[in-house]
């Protein structure tokens, strides 16, 4: 798998942490082990009362050593790279979004070199569908 396609792939209309939700929750969830993608939201009493999820408010994508974060903010989102060992946060980096695309496109790839099923949702990720 092509790292640079899967990157440009994740970069498509992902301005938003809503849109990285669907993606990583929808589209690649093929591609990572269970368990690895968690999303918090953010519900408002509308939300609480008509029993909607609400506004996804930070995704959370743990592989391996590495965690990557994304957070809702003003303008853009927030984006983080943390280094963990045995649940042990050993680093944490504020990075731009491009970095963090790129490290997640980096472990989406390290992942599908080790797993069929992970090659095949990352084609469909670049394929656009």
């Amino acid at each position: 798998m092509d790292f640079d396609m899967v990157a440009a792939a994740l970069r498509r209309d992902t301005a938003d942490v809503a849109t990285y939700a669907r993606v990583l929750t929808g589209t690649l969830a093929d591609a990572l082990p269970p368990g690895c993608v968690s999303v918090e939201y953010e519900r408002s009493l509308g939300d609480r009362l008509r029993g909607r999820e609400g506004d996804p408010r930070r995704v959370v994508v743990r592989l391996g050593e590495r965690t990557l974060s994304l957070t809702a903010g003003t303008g853009r989102p927030v984006a983080e790279i943390h280094h963990e060992v045995r649940g042990v946060v050993l680093s944490r980096d504020q990075v731009t979004l491009d970095v963090w695309v790129r490290a997640l496109a980096e472990e989406l790839v390290t992942q599908a070199d080790a797993d069929a099923r992970a090659a095949e949702a990352l084609r469909r990720l670049v394929a656009g569908g």
